[in-house]
């Protein structure tokens, strides 16, 4: 939540309703948002310093809902709304055309209740129109109410690892990456020092009235934070194309097969998880879907940082990110064999150096380049200049397809902070 409130200039946050969970299965607790909320409002005027946009805390915490007091389906059905799901109802029929993000952090039964009214209130057609305006991304299954969506919802954009927690779900999901590297998920190739809790104290605690209400780190850092990182305006995050990659991680769209911590056999397909390789911390490459999200690590770690700088300093003595602007269309096409040149120029708020990396993101692409495990099977030359190329493969079996160039961009201030441009380059013979 501490984090989420330092982004609320980049979204309009409609709600921020208390549920239970497996972890809390018969109270919701709003009085732990209002704080944090409050807190926020203290260090609200010294944000605007930064960048403009932010909520006044009043107008937060008037959006603040709770579900029922009890666990999964048990608060599903006729006589089971709550202010929470009428409220997500009321949101989601709004005269506006953009997607509604329901990031659910715990039990998804305020979705669920909001569904089922829908369901039993409105034609078929008004439904698949209410559908339509949801977005959902969830962590992990953290009640039965999640399967239930998806196998009543077949057409529901939806994001999620399946799973519950007492099955071992969450050593599985993409979620972990963010910060599971010893607990949940316990992987190597990450840096586990930015996540712990002395980089916690040091760049977050220790940072004025808000940086306070951020908890001690007894399992793992903020788990439920990738269902909003990918929604952050940086370059890279592309939030209705998850199979693209971003903060958030990647995710493909396909039904999963059973495994033995699913509540029940998948019946569609969802976004779900997909697998990177990246060239880890320790010098190795690492293939999984948890790299999905720690490959960006240091990045979103201090854009997070930096937010938190902005809570209690002046514009002068923070750091901000810079900004790119591309020499050409964000997508071209090209033909096997084809040299494509890429060109760009950054700008930097604070007149920081800039670095930048041309690199080629295989996975988020559907023009197959190389089979080898070579971690950078499409050599970009010139990559750390602000003009780059690279020759299209040929003589392979898959002639077209999409490739897809991310430009990263990290200014010298400090925290150094990174912003992205991502290039699809179309292939066709």
């Amino acid at each position: 939540m501490v984090r989420f409130l330092l982004y609320t200039n980049q979204w309009d946050t409609e709600g921020l309703v208390a549920t239970t969970s497996v972890h809390q299965k018969h109270r919701t607790a709003p009085e732990r948002i209002r704080k944090i909320v409050q807190a926020y409002g203290k260090v609200r005027s010294n944000l605007l310093l930064h960048k403009q946009g932010f909520p006044t805390a009043e107008a937060l915490l008037s959006v603040v809902h709770e579900g029922r007091a009890d666990f999964g389906m048990n608060a599903v059905g006729k006589d089971m709304d709550s202010s929470g799901s009428e409220w997500l109802i009321k949101m989601a029929d709004k005269d506006d055309p953009r997607p509604l993000w329901v990031v659910v952090w715990g039990g998804p039964n305020v979705l669920a209740q909001a569904l089922w009214k829908v369901q039993a209130t409105r034609s078929k057609e008004e439904v698949a129109k209410f559908v339509s305006k949801l977005r959902v991304y969830t962590i992990s299954d953290q009640d039965d109410s999640g399967p239930w969506i998806r196998k009543n919802f077949r057409h529901l954009f939806y994001v999620a690892s399946p799973g519950y927690h007492a099955g071992g779900a969450y050593h599985f999901a993409t979620w972990s990456g963010i910060s599971g590297d010893n607990f949940h998920a316990r992987f190597d190739g990450a840096d586990f020092s930015i996540v712990d809790n002395p980089w916690l104290d040091r760049h977050v605690r220790a940072k004025g009235p808000l940086g306070k209400e951020y908890p001690y780190t007894k399992f793992l850092m903020e788990g439920d934070t990738p269902s909003f990182l990918g929604l952050i305006n940086n370059g890279l995050n592309a939030p209705d194309r998850p199979n693209w990659g971003g903060w958030g991680g990647r995710y493909e769209f396909y039904t999963p097969r059973f495994e033995k911590w699913f509540g029940e056999q998948e019946t569609r397909p969802l976004w779900t998880n997909a697998r990177d390789e990246v060239l880890g911390h320790d010098g190795r490459w690492h293939t999984s879907n948890h790299a999905t999200i720690w490959r960006w690590r240091s990045a979103f770690q201090n854009d997070f940082a930096a937010r938190m700088d902005w809570t209690i300093k002046p514009f002068a003595e923070a750091n901000h990110p810079p900004w790119i602007k591309l020499g050409h269309p964000r997508q071209l096409r090209a033909k096997p064999g084809e040299r494509v040149d890429l060109a760009a120029q950054a700008f930097d708020p604070d007149d920081d150096t800039v670095s930048y990396r041309w690199f080629y993101y295989g996975e988020a692409g559907s023009f197959t380049v190389s089979a080898a495990r070579s971690g950078q099977p499409l050599p970009v030359q010139n990559f750390d200049q602000p003009r780059a190329w690279f020759t299209v493969p040929t003589n392979r079996v898959l002639r077209h397809g999409t490739i897809h160039i991310i430009l990263e961009v990290t200014d010298h201030g400090s925290p150094r902070l990174t912003r992205y441009e991502r290039v699809i380059v179309d292939v066709r013979p």
